[in-house]
């Protein structure tokens, strides 16, 4: 629960030094230095219109719109004395900056001229864990093996390779389901009775493909599926599964998904950095629903609201994503190890001139009409003469197999469907080429797997697939026309063996390199002061180094205070169960129930969270 103390009158809601600042300003207090002017009323206008771009923007106002006041009202004072604050060395240096740095600095000189120190956020509890000897990263996920789904799969490699350097103690938190869940779940009715069985099968499988023995902690939270929308919701605070002391650095692998219903600590008030890694496109999937641009368009501003409210940083794989606030686009996932070895094996077969590939195109992947089979049906039934004599097997399970197997018959259309197999199984081996139209993925596992097989991929010209256009063997197409001459072209000759430098592109050591930079991670681990790690502005050697602290030391941030704002609206919005359900989520997950107490062996539900008769 979040330790604001919302009492006291309503001008705490005003940052103290703008207060400060503003009556200073308009009474022109003797005592101020003589070396900086007052501030004028357009600059102060300018500056709450800065630093409420975070507000705006939760309201769907162009960042650009706020930009141009903020110029427009400073403009009159751009040329004027005041400014003579910055000296020449600094002045320099700010030749091509942008107006909004000019005006923080402007804000700074006057702060600092009243001796006023700025103490941090209203909403923040500012109760860190210490940081001092080696640090910790946990990473937090919505799925866990033995269900194959890319944020099971995908942060289980993540923490394996970020502990594999020891230069940081790591422990992946994944969802425990209770044994009606896992039923419905775990593929061939695979059920565990405890967590310690769950937890072997899980480093038993990922040791076997990455070759290593895995040196990190798993721990379970308590978790419930729900059927309509396949996925699995955190029941109860997710963020108490990790112990304070090591409360350092939170990964949340699909922080939108952990935190629609989350009630509990405010995750960037726990930990001193989160990094949000987006996995899904969430959108896409909920436009192709009954209702689905209004269902869209609620989604949409609850995921900037949680991405602002509990992330330093987001990582989104591709452009496919929502544009979320704090975000960078990077791919930070590799592919099993396995895959890569069969792409070796293929390409030695190759070069002392055997035949490797004895067979066609295929594609894989759970059939559900999302996932790509809607595009697949209506390519072939438009081209049906085209590829006459082209003959695609499918492999996959799931809910829709039914009706997309009965609408390919009933078109008459040349698809062979089997059941679903681990792509890494020796029987698909030997396709040249794998056929991905979906564009509903973010980034494709199966796609970076068929590419380090050393095989062609035929898919849509889609931001998904922008990491994949610099391998050769990527064929992209735009129009149905070009989906016909990319399949004849990859059926008509053979792939190009991945060099050294593709291999390791594609691998799990180079999207944790990947990772580690874009997350800003690496500068946080290694103790560099310029990381935003907590929200704050630290500070910076050489010729900024009294700019920036200057803007650090004095500055209020407003960006803080709305993000803080929201995270407050967010928890008391998730504390009312008729909110939570009029919003789809699962019945009685705003705390763990009492199988999960028995299963995680934890306090007893109404010790955990008592109901007092007041």
């Amino acid at each position: 629960m979040h330790d604001t103390d919302c009492s006291g009158s309503c001008s705490r809601l005003i940052d103290p030094p703008l207060h400060f600042l503003l009556q200073k300003s308009l009474t022109f207090a003797p005592e101020a230095s003589e070396d900086v002017l007052p501030l004028d009323l357009g600059e102060l206008l300018a500056y709450f219109v800065k630093q409420s771009v975070p507000l705006f923007d939760q309201l769907g106002i162009k960042r650009d719109v706020c930009d141009k006041l903020v110029e427009s009202l400073c403009s009159k004072r751009k040329d004027h004395p005041a400014y003579s604050f910055l000296s020449a060395t600094e002045s320099s240096s700010l030749k091509n900056d942008n107006v909004g740095n000019e005006l923080d600095l402007r804000i700074a000189s006057a702060l600092q001229s009243t001796g006023h120190h700025y103490e941090g956020g209203f909403w923040s509890d500012g109760h860190k864990s210490d940081i001092s000897g080696k640090r910790h990263v946990a990473i937090v996920t919505t799925a866990s093996l033995p269900w194959m789904t890319g944020t099971a799969v995908n942060p289980l490699f993540r923490a394996a390779y970020l502990a594999k350097s020891c230069k940081q103690d790591v422990t992946l938190v994944v969802p425990w389901l209770c044994k009606s869940d896992q039923e419905l779940v775990y593929p061939n009715s695979m059920t565990f009775s405890s967590p310690e069985e769950q937890e072997k099968y899980m480093r038993n499988w990922l040791e076997e493909r990455v070759g290593f023995k895995t040196d990190f902690k798993i721990s379970f939270y308590p978790g419930k599926f729900q059927k309509e929308r396949r996925s699995i919701i955190p029941a109860g605070d997710t963020s108490q599964f990790i112990p304070s002391k090591e409360a350092d650095i939170a990964i949340l692998e699909e922080p939108e998904h952990l935190n629609w219903y989350h009630h509990g600590k405010r995750w960037t008030d726990k930990f001193n950095h989160v990094i949000g890694v987006v996995h899904t496109n969430y959108l896409e999937y909920i436009k192709r629903e009954k209702n689905g641009a209004i269902q869209a368009f609620f989604v949409k501003h609850i995921n900037n609201l949680v991405a602002r409210a509990y992330c330093h940083k987001i990582l989104r794989l591709s452009g496919a994503t929502q544009d979320l606030p704090k975000s960078t686009i990077c791919n930070v996932h590799g592919v099993n190890p396995k895959f890569l070895e069969v792409g070796e094996r293929i390409a030695a077969e190759r070069e002392s001139g055997q035949q490797s590939f004895s067979k066609g195109a295929y594609f894989l992947g759970k059939m559900v009409w999302a996932k790509g089979y809607r595009e697949l049906i209506d390519l072939f039934a438009k081209h049906n003469s085209d590829l006459e004599g082209f003959k695609l097997d499918i492999y996959g399970n799931g809910e829709d197999s039914h009706e997309v197997q009965s609408a390919a018959r009933k078109l008459n259309l040349n698809l062979n469907f089997h059941k679903g197999r681990d792509h890494a199984d020796d029987s698909l081996h030997g396709y040249k080429v794998f056929i991905n139209p979906s564009i509903s993925d973010v980034l494709c596992t199966a796609t970076a797997e068929a590419l380090a097989m050393g095989k062609f991929v035929v898919c849509a010209d889609h931001p998904s697939n922008d990491f994949f256009r610099s391998f050769p063997n990527c064929l992209t197409y735009k129009t149905s026309e070009d989906f016909v001459a990319r399949v004849k072209e990859a059926m008509a000759r053979d792939p190009q063996p991945l060099t050294p430098e593709q291999r390791y592109n594609l691998s799990w050591d180079a999207a944790t390199q990947r990772f580690m930079e874009h997350s800003e991670l690496d500068k946080v681990l290694n103790g560099d002061s310029n990381s935003e790690c907590g929200g704050s502005v630290g500070t910076e050697t050489g010729k900024s180094a009294g700019t920036m602290m200057r803007r650090s030391a004095s500055a209020p941030n407003m960006s803080d205070v709305v993000d803080g704002g929201l995270a407050f609206v967010h928890y008391c919005f998730t504390g009312s169960e008729l909110l939570r359900l009029s919003t789809g989520a699962v019945p009685g997950t705003r705390d763990y129930n009492k199988q999960h107490s028995l299963d995680l062996r934890l306090p007893p539900p109404q010790v955990q969270n008592p109901v007092y008769g007041w």
